[in-house]
Formats: structure tokens, C-alpha cells, sequence
């Protein structure tokens, strides 16, 4: 039985700051921000709007497209550090909303390779039979844990919520390989106390060897070579660290998913938001081979060899 993604559904806030709104409240420029991460703008969430709120946006578009009714839903997985609540978890307050009466829940807490660590999850209890459907959310509000007077990182993030249904599909497809890891003597680079700190120089040279790294052995993995590549679906951290990764693989650059211009980094929200773009506008196909990998706090990291389609 191979496991694969069979839903997809994002969620992103409607407010949108641009660079220039930044501009105006810190000492930066647009030309600084966009050279340095090519983000231009981000989605920031109003204090109504919590993290399970956007899980559920997302959850619910997620299982339209998989044409699947909540109470058939086994297992419910949220990958956030930006929780409502230290407890009960968003994945049991989805559960509840959602009226997924059936569905076990938890949380996990990967940073930006959370949403790569609940696809693994999932696709272990669907290949072994344990659940038949696994909802898996990456979601983030981290403007709520952004020092907005911190030039340094406050220019980066975004809050959003991406989701997938992970269930059974044809021979030949769904997840081929994956790679998970985590570093934790580097957890000194990148972590919250009150707000985010970042080392960003130890985080960059990080992010570019290990994400190179971990596209380049799923593939090996999945018995293909990097010509074999279809599409990319990097973490969107910073511009230049997917580049690092597309150039490790040898891909064009119309081979590479890009959404960090839109959203910022999203955290464990930003590889399945920009699938959801991706296929809405016809750029990954059934029967593609994708790569996906992110790297997060932990330090962490995780991908994943995908041969698309149900």
C-alpha cells in the first residue's frame, strides 16, 4: 500500500504588510528586504484570528479536495510552535470544530520541518493499515512571537496554515522516500524565550548545506537521479537558501516552487501553501517527481520524494 497526499488546502489572513509598511515603522528599506530574502510582502493575522482558526480554514479546504467528509478522518496531526495554548493542543480543537468524531489528535512541535514530520507520521499508520485517512496541518501565527521592533527578523515571517489528507493511492505513486533529522546542538541558533531569535549567519550556512544535502539523497533514495526531478518545494525561508537548494539539484529555475515574495516564511505553514499555489496554477502534474524540503528550530530538517498523484 503506498500512502500519498490525496487533499490539499491552504488558509492565508487577509492583511496584508508590505516592505514599504515595514519601512515605515523600522529602520529598513524595501531594496534591503527583497535583495536579502525576496520577500516583498506578508500575511499577518488580526488578534482574532488564532492559530486553530486558520487550521480549520485550511482543514476544511483540504477535505473538499479529497472529497472526504470530517468523521472519516482517523488521526489529526498539527505541526506549530504557535499554539492557541500551551493545552488542550489545536489538533483536538480541530478535532472538535470539525466534528471529527473519530479522529485521534496531537501536535508536534518541528518548526519549519513540522509539516515534513507529520507527512512521515502519517504515512506510517496509513501504510500499515492502523488508519485509513490522516489529516496533517502545518499552521503558524508567528507574528504574536515576532519582536516587530527586531529589523532583523520581524522583515521575515508570515502567518498562514497549509494542510493534506494523507490516504491510499495508486501503485507507483504517493510518498517514494523520505528523510528526517534534527541537530540539537544547534538549537542555540534558533529559538523563542519571549520573541524569535535568530543567528542568521550559523542558520544560513545550515539551511543551505543540509537542504541541498536531504533533496539530493530522498531522490537517491527513490532509486532516481536529480535529472529525474520534476519540481522543488523548498521550505520558503529565504530566497537565496532555495536557490542554494535548486542549484544542488541542478534545476531550473522554473522548477522551483517560489511563494516566499507573497507569504514570507510561514514556518511549518510555507511547502504546503505553496503547493496549493503550485497546482492551481498547472505547474505540478500528476505523475511529477517532486522534491520537498524544509529546515526548522531543533535544529531540525526533513523531505520527501513524491511521485504525484492519486
Amino acid at each position: 500500500m503506498n500512502a500519498g497526499l490525496i487533499g490539499i488546502g491552504k488558509f492565508v489572513p487577509s492583511n496584508v504588510v508590505t516592505n514599504q509598511d515595514l519601512e515605515a515603522r523600522m529602520d529598513t528599506t524595501d531594496e534591503w528586504i527583497r535583495t536579502r530574502t525576496g520577500i516583498e510582502e506578508r500575511r499577518i493575522a488580526d488578534d482574532n484570528t488564532n492559530t486553530s482558526d486558520m487550521a480549520y480554514e485550511a482543514a476544511l479546504n483540504a477535505l473538499e479536495n479529497a472529497d472526504l467528509k470530517p468523521e472519516q478522518i482517523d488521526m489529526i496531526i498539527v505541526a506549530t510552535v504557535t499554539p492557541d495554548r500551551p493545552f488542550p493542543s489545536v489538533a483536538t480543537m480541530l478535532q472538535e470544530r470539525l466534528g471529527a468524531k473519530k479522529a485521534a489528535a496531537m501536535d508536534i512541535s518541528a518548526a519549519c520541518a513540522g509539516f515534513m514530520y507529520g507527512i512521515v507520521t502519517a504515512k506510517h499508520f496509513v501504510e500499515a493499515g492502523t488508519y485509513e485517512h490522516v489529516l496533517v496541518i502545518g499552521v503558524e501565527k508567528l507574528s504574536k512571537i515576532t519582536d516587530w521592533e527586531d529589523r532583523n527578523t520581524a522583515v521575515l515571517f508570515g502567518d498562514g496554515a497549509g494542510a493534506a489528507v494523507v490516504g491510499k493511492v495508486s501503485e507507483g505513486r504517493g510518498i517514494l522516500s523520505f528523510e528526517l533529522g534534527a541537530d540539537g546542538t544547534g538549537g542555540k541558533h534558533l529559538y523563542q524565550d519571549k520573541y524569535i531569535y535568530m543567528n542568521g549567519r550559523e542558520v544560513f550556512k545550515f539551511a543551505v548545506r543540509q537542504m541541498g544535502e536531504s533533496a539530493v539523497n530522498v531522490t537517491k533514495k527513490a532509486g532516481f537521479t536529480t535529472d529525474d526531478v520534476d519540481y522543488l518545494i523548498p521550505h520558503q525561508a529565504n530566497i537565496r537558501i532555495m536557490e542554494a537548494s535548486r542549484e544542488r539539484l541542478g534545476l531550473p529555475i522554473e522548477k522551483m516552487s517560489k511563494s516566499v515574495h507573497k507569504y514570507g516564511n510561514t514556518s511549518a505553514a510555507s511547502i504546503p501553501i505553496s503547493l496549493v499555489d503550485d497546482l492551481a496554477e498547472g505547474r505540478v502534474k500528476d505523475d511529477d517527481i517532486i522534491v520537498m524540503v524544509g529546515f526548522g528550530g531543533g535544529l531540525t530538517w526533513g523531505a520527501l520524494c513524491i511521485k504525484w498523484g492519486k
